[in-house]
C-alpha cells in the first residue's frame, strides 16, 4: 500500500510514521523537510510546503496514493487545496480532526461519534467542524474518499502535556515542580479526561489506511483510561520524583486574567471527556490502548533527561503562573 502524509514528523504523527513503516507500508512524508530526526528509516521525504499549492501541485503531479493524510489541516482553506490537490489521486483521504469539535458541554458524559459537533468557544474546534463538513459535502456530492479521525490528547516522548503548561518549552512544567513551586490545575481537579499515548493512537489509525469501510465515517481513537486533572498532574510529579503543590483556580478566572486560554479550558479540558471507543475496536479489531498515562509520561520524562538540550524554560509562562496565583490570594 502508498501512503502519502502531509506532515508526518509531529507529537501525534510520528509514532503513525513509524509503525506504519514498520507494518510493511510504502510511506511518503510530503513537508519541508525541518524535522528529519522523526523520520522513520524506510520513509520517503517530498520537501515542499502544502501552504503553497502551485508548487505542491507540480511536485505531487505524477504521483498516486492508496490513501494521503494530512496531519497540518486547520481551516477549510487548507482542506480545500486538499480536494483540488487530490481528487482522483487517492483512494481515501484522512483528515485529522480534533475531539474539542464535540458538543462542549456535551448532553452526555460519555462521547460517541454521534456526540453533535459544537464548539462556542475555541475558534480551533469551529474551524475543524467547518472543515468536517467540507469534506463530508464533497464525499456526498462527488464521492470524495474521506475518513474523519477526532483525536483528544494525544502526547509522547517529545512533549510534556497539560492542561496549562507552555507549548513550547513543556520542561517548563517538570522544572516547576521539581522546585516546588505552585502548580495551577484548572477547577477543582476532579473533572473527568482521557490522555492517549501516540503509539497506542497508531494502532488504532493504521488500520484504518486502506480501509474501505472507513470511507464516509468517523472515529475519534483514545485511551480507554479514565483519570481525573488532579491525578494527571500528580503522575507527572511522580514520574518526575516530585509531589507536585497544586492549586486549583477556577477556569473562569484564568480566562478572565488570560483570554487566550478560555478557548483550550472552555472549549476542551474544562469539560470532562471520556470516550466510547466501540467504533474504531469495531473497524479494528486488534486495537487496544494499553499505556496507563503513569507509565507513558515517566517515558516522556526519560526522553527530555536523555536530551537536556529539549529541557528549555519558558519564563513568560512561569510569570503568568506566578501571576494567576498571587491574584487569586489576593482575592481572597
Amino acid at each position: 500500500m502508498k501512503v502519502l502524509f502531509i506532515g508526518g514528523t509531529g507529537l501525534i504523527s510520528q509514532a503513525v510514521s513509524k509503525l506504519a513503516v514498520e507494518q510493511g507500508i510504502e510511506l511518503y512524508l510530503y513537508n519541508r523537510g525541518q524535522r528529519n530526526a522523526f523520520v522513520p528509516e524506510g520513509a520517503k521525504v517530498i520537501e515542499g510546503d502544502i501552504r503553497d499549492l502551485k508548487s505542491s501541485a507540480v511536485i505531487l503531479n505524477n504521483y498516486s496514493f492508496d490513501a494521503v493524510v494530512d496531519w497540518i489541516a486547520f481551516t477549510p482553506e487548507h482542506v480545500q487545496a486538499d480536494l483540488d490537490l487530490f481528487r482522483g489521486k487517492t483512494d481515501q483521504f484522512i483528515f485529522i480532526s480534533s475531539a474539542s469539535a464535540y458538543q462542549k458541554p456535551p448532553e452526555h458524559y460519555i462521547i460517541k461519534e454521534t456526540t453533535p459537533l459544537e464548539n462556542p468557544f475555541w475558534q480551533y474546534s469551529r474551524d475543524k467542524i467547518a472543515c468536517e463538513q467540507l469534506l463530508m459535502n464533497a464525499y456526498t456530492n462527488e464521492q470524495f474518499p474521506v475518513t474523519i479521525v477526532r483525536p483528544s490528547f494525544t502526547y509522547g516522548d517529545t512533549k510534556i502535556v497539560a492542561s496549562l503548561n507552555s507549548w513550547e518549552h513543556s520542561w517548563s512544567l517538570v522544572d516547576r515542580m521539581r522546585q516546588g513551586k505552585p502548580i495551577v490545575v484548572h477547577g477543582d481537579g476532579t473533572s473527568l479526561w482521557t490522555m492517549t499515548h501516540n503509539t497506542d493512537f497508531a494502532q488504532g489509525f493504521v488500520g484504518l489506511l486502506g480501509n474501505s469501510r472507513a470511507i464516509g465515517e468517523a472515529y475519534h481513537i483514545t485511551s480507554d483510561e479514565v483519570l481525573t486533572w488532579d491525578q494527571i498532574y500528580r503522575a507527572i510529579g511522580r514520574a518526575a520524583g516530585v509531589e507536585p503543590n497544586l492549586v486549583h483556580l477556577p477556569s473562569d478566572f484564568i480566562a478572565a486574567h488570560y483570554p487566550d486560554e478560555r478557548g483550550g479550558l472552555h472549549g476542551d479540558k474544562a469539560v470532562s471527556a471520556v470516550f466510547d471507543n466501540g467504533k474504531i475496536k469495531q473497524l479494528v479489531p486488534s486495537f487496544k490502548a494499553s499505556i496507563p498515562f503513569a507509565e507513558g509520561i515517566r517515558r516522556t520524562i526519560n526522553w527530555f533527561e536523555a536530551h537536556p538540550e529539549q529541557c528549555s524554560i519558558d519564563a513568560d509562562w512561569n510569570n503568568r503562573m506566578d501571576h494567576l496565583i498571587a491574584s487569586y490570594e489576593k482575592g481572597l
